[in-house]
């Protein structure tokens, strides 16, 4: 997971609330485990006409003046819906590094900060300054600093955001849950050298 530690680009805005974790990556693209892929099926059915195929030119995303967006703006309660780790890796592999959202589901929260995708929490006011600004100049950006936890918005006006003391270290660290174990590997050593097991006896 690569090191985040400042997101700064261009915003695009999906004004729905609940948008689920199927509707983010379809169930049928769950049969893989690779990565490697799924960002042209993020928001697959919204994105694409009938055929599966031919870019359905009047969803958002397909149009041109927001391909470099890498920070999405979203309704309330996103990422809702069953959990599946794709939804994240779709979203950042349609090169989004961060979500805005009044709030998200907690698994999908959860699986996004293990996966190194940002979700950020805002107020109503700011969440709707947002939609407008995207809306009327698709050059707006935004920058988000991690270790400050805020959002400063075109008018130099900061937000603050929640996030917690172990996913902030992993984000600023570039580790998930595992490396962060394995970086502990000689503390344990350590611990387990100077604590022999015990044998535990039952009568």
């Amino acid at each position: 997971m690569e090191k985040l530690r400042e997101v700064q680009g261009s915003i695009v805005a999906i004004p729905v609330n609940d948008i689920d974790t199927d509707q983010i990556i379809p169930a049928r693209f769950l049969k893989v485990t690779d990565k490697a892929g799924l960002g042209k099926a993020a928001f697959c059915d919204w994105r694409y006409l009938d055929d599966g195929k031919s870019p359905n030119p009047e969803f958002v995303l397909n149009q041109p003046e927001y391909q470099a967006a890498s920070v999405l703006v979203a309704g309330n309660n996103f990422g809702c819906g069953s959990s599946r780790e794709h939804a994240p890796w779709a979203l950042l592999g349609a090169g989004f590094k961060a979500v805005i959202s009044t709030e998200f589901a907690d698994i999908f929260r959860n699986n996004a900060l293990k996966n190194g995708l940002l979700p950020v929490i805002v107020d109503h006011d700011t969440q709707q300054q947002l939609f407008s600004l995207a809306q009327e100049d698709p050059s707006t950006t935004v920058a988000i600093d991690v270790e400050e936890q805020t959002l400063s918005m075109p008018d130099g006006r900061r937000v603050d955001f929640p996030l917690d003391g172990f996913s902030k270290y992993c984000l600023l660290n570039g580790v998930d849950q595992l490396g962060y174990l394995l970086a502990l590997e000689d503390e344990v050593s350590a611990f387990e050298a100077e604590n022999p097991q015990r044998v535990v006896t039952t009568a």
